[in-house]
């Protein structure tokens, strides 16, 4: 087949270079902002920190994070591909919010069954066994992890073991393969494929991970050069140590997303799922329904935790005015970033959905995007921060705009993984067929386009909306009691020792997030329903 004409919706292809460029150059004057920063600030002294151990520090808790959490993502994959309930489909998609799920909602629900007057050193107090608050420290921080992503990890696996052909089943059962021949023939080659991207991924969110290593950490013991980097600005003053752990930071991430981008890419997070009847033994019948119970009560116990707690304290936050201020500003600011996001996604992908597979203008519409994930929240915070006192500008003023510039960018790369393959699987099938009829690219959007890209669209919007309501890292070094999102008047309530306001605000967290990754959607679903 004919490739796409290099002339063909030159506005598209322009609109595309522009944001791209637009992207890139936030991305030198960040790194500017850095290096002038680093020259101007000299480090008092006061943060000087052991960079390696740092990096120790923060390697060692990710590389156990990735480890357990693969593990735990391949046994929760493996029990739900082979088992069919009720509530399956549920249980599924409960699983496919861990990629969004705010980690003080996670920190919470541990400390809730685990904290010093959780509910396990509640039942074992009569018996003189109470463990204290052994949730902090590394265990903490990678129990944490472990149920964020081995979540994420088993919905990806899931749809890799729904991938194999059926072909290869049949053959598999024909050939009357045990349990252990069609695991290592069938099913570990197709996890395989996936093993080290999701490996390089959850790596990466784990060795820039704030929220839970702020709570959780337990003392310096076990920082990292996120949290470093936080101290060194908001404790200490400190630019000039908080410009060289972010160089620190800007340099490893690189190291570990540039070879990570070459790996054979996951599969979508929401495929659709097949099967093939295969008997099992009853031993391994029942083993699998045990692993199962276990593993999805090591997710869904923090959950229920948040929601048991929040439910009887929410009463008293639903009165305070601060907490109406900081939900308003929480669903203003996730709202504008999710519709920059898509936005800056839908102009980036139309564009590069024109141009060949392998050629260089193709690479340059992509990467500024994939840069972002080289970029933690923190560092973005830290450089937008700098760039606004480098120019004048009180970081006070600026702050709304930042939130939602930062978390639309930080967003961005998970949006575009999500609209633009299937928008150039659009544009590839059927760009003749429209450049013969002379439709427009309005056209070609609203009547074409749109309608079957509503649901990937729906999905983006979700995904950036509650990436953008649960974060952090971006207003940790904004934030005021004047200036606050739900996330930072959880994180400042915990620090109070206000629990019983932090479990409230976190319960809202949860609702909301999972909320909104449900029916957002499947309102577009619905509005693409009723276009079509």
């Amino acid at each position: 087949m004919a490739g796409i004409p290099s002339t063909w919706r030159p506005g598209r292809r322009y609109v595309g270079a522009s944001v791209a460029a637009t992207v890139a150059l936030l991305i030198a004057a960040l790194l500017i902002a850095l290096w002038v920063a680093g020259q101007r600030f000299a480090t008092t002294g006061s943060s000087v920190t052991d960079i390696g151990y740092l990096l120790a520090t923060s390697a060692t808790q990710a590389a156990l994070s990735t480890v357990l959490s693969i593990l735990t993502g391949m046994a929760l994959a493996w029990t739900l591909d082979r088992l069919r309930f009720a509530g399956r489909s549920i249980v599924i998609g409960l699983l496919s919010t861990a990629l969004v799920m705010p980690s003080l909602v996670i920190v919470s629900g541990l400390l809730a069954i685990w904290g010093r007057n959780g509910w396990v050193n509640v039942l074992l107090a009569p018996l003189g066994l109470e463990t204290g608050s052994s949730i902090f420290g590394l265990g903490g921080i990678i129990a944490a992890h472990v149920v964020l992503n081995g979540a994420f990890s088993a919905r990806i696996f899931i749809d890799r073991l729904a991938a194999i052909p059926s072909e290869k089943l049949k053959l598999g059962r024909s050939l009357g393969l045990g349990p252990l021949q069609r695991f290592t023939i069938i099913d570990l080659p197709a996890l395989a494929a996936s093993i080290p991207g999701v490996a390089a991924t959850i790596f990466l969110l784990c060795f820039t991970s704030f929220p839970i290593v702020l709570t959780l950490g337990g003392g310096p013991a076990n920082q990292t050069l996120e949290v470093a980097i936080y101290q060194a600005v908001r404790l200490d003053f400190d630019l000039g140590a908080a410009v060289s752990l972010a160089i620190v930071q800007l340099v490893v991430c690189a190291a570990i997303i540039i070879p990570a981008s070459t790996l054979s890419p996951a599969a979508s997070l929401f495929g659709a799922q097949s099967h093939i009847h295969w008997p099992e033994r009853r031993w391994l019948a029942a083993a699998q329904r045990v692993v199962l119970a276990i593993l999805l009560a090591g997710f869904l116990a923090p959950l229920i935790a948040v929601l048991a707690e929040g439910f009887g304290a929410i009463a008293n936050v639903l009165v305070q005015s601060t907490f109406w201020r900081a939900a308003l500003t929480s669903l203003v600011i996730g709202t504008l970033s999710a519709l920059l996001a898509i936005a800056l996604g839908l102009a980036l992908g139309m564009a590069r959905a024109l141009q060949a597979r392998g050629s260089l203008w193709r690479a340059v519409l992509g990467f500024p995007v994939f840069a972002y994930l080289a970029v933690p929240a923190v560092v973005l915070s830290l450089g937008f921060f700098l760039l606004a006192r480098l120019t004048g500008l009180a970081p006070a003023a600026v702050a709304p705009i930042v939130l939602i510039l930062a978390n639309a960018l930080l967003a961005l790369p998970f949006v575009f993984a999500t609209i633009a393959p299937p928008l150039e699987a659009l544009t590839r099938r059927h760009h003749r067929v429209i450049r013969a009829l002379g439709i427009s690219s309005f056209r070609q959007w609203s009547r074409i386009e749109w309608p079957l890209l509503g649901q990937p669209v729906g999905y983006a919007l979700a995904i950036a909306f509650v990436f953008s309501l649960g974060d952090l890292g971006v207003i940790s070094l904004f934030g005021t009691s004047e200036f606050s999102t739900l996330p930072w008047l959880m994180y400042r309530a915990l620090g109070a020792y206000r629990t019983n306001d932090a479990e409230a605000i976190a319960a809202v967290l949860l609702i909301v997030s999972v909320a909104a990754f449900i029916l957002i959607p499947k309102l577009f679903e619905k509005l693409t329903n009723a276009r079509n």
